[in-house]
């Protein structure tokens, strides 16, 4: 009888134990998405971090495209994929990709990142640029710089990222195996999502 009490007990107490640790994973991941959606970052009607509205849960009824990750869907509105999270219907990811492109399409899709968040944090090999996200709005190349020469770690929230297959500034036509795409996304966020799914 002392047994059956004692096994009661430890069940009990790993119930609880599991509960608690799932209700605090929970309000983690809430924070981190609210965290993020207070940053407003966007493309089209799109915010990461934001709740899908009914009209764009609609659209990813009728344009659900094929994805692998867990816990996820994803679909495609016009040019843009966007990647919600199951649970919440909160924007996780958001990207374009154009394969074959063009030299003007290259500079149109750059011109078009850089009025939306002016000067990037970073211009990696001509071929790739970021634009990175703290708590207070986008890190600048100073500080990025500033922190690399002294080793001080960035806090990044979120980052946009620019990769083109040919040199963003070149010259001629890039080709038929041209590609660029860029993709929004939040590094602490995924990473949540990966602990929250295993």
């Amino acid at each position: 009888m002392e047994q059956i009490k004692s096994f009661s007990t430890i069940m009990a107490v790993g119930i609880l134990f599991i509960a608690v640790t799932c209700t605090s994973r929970a309000d983690e991941f809430a924070d981190l998405f609210n965290r993020v959606e207070k940053l407003n970052i966007h493309r089209s009607d799109y915010t990461l971090g934001k709740v899908l509205t009914d009209k764009q849960k609609k659209i990813a009824q009728g344009n659900a495209e094929e994805n692998t990750s867990p816990g996820t869907y994803k679909f495609k509105d016009n040019n843009l994929y966007i990647v919600a999270d199951k649970a919440t219907d909160r924007v996780l990811i958001l990207y374009e990709r154009y394969e074959p492109v063009s030299r003007e399409e290259i500079r149109e899709l750059v011109g078009t990142l850089f009025f939306d968040f002016a000067d990037p944090t970073v211009m990696a090999h001509e071929k790739t640029i970021y634009w990175a996200f703290d708590e207070k709005g986008k890190i600048s190349e100073e500080q990025y710089r500033e922190a690399k020469a002294t080793k001080k770690p960035l806090t990044t929230l979120v980052t946009v990222k620019l990769v083109s297959s040919h040199k963003i500034m070149g010259g001629g036509d890039p080709g038929k195996n041209s590609s660029v795409y860029y993709i929004v996304s939040s590094g602490p966020l995924l990473r949540l999502l990966d602990h929250r799914e295993q």
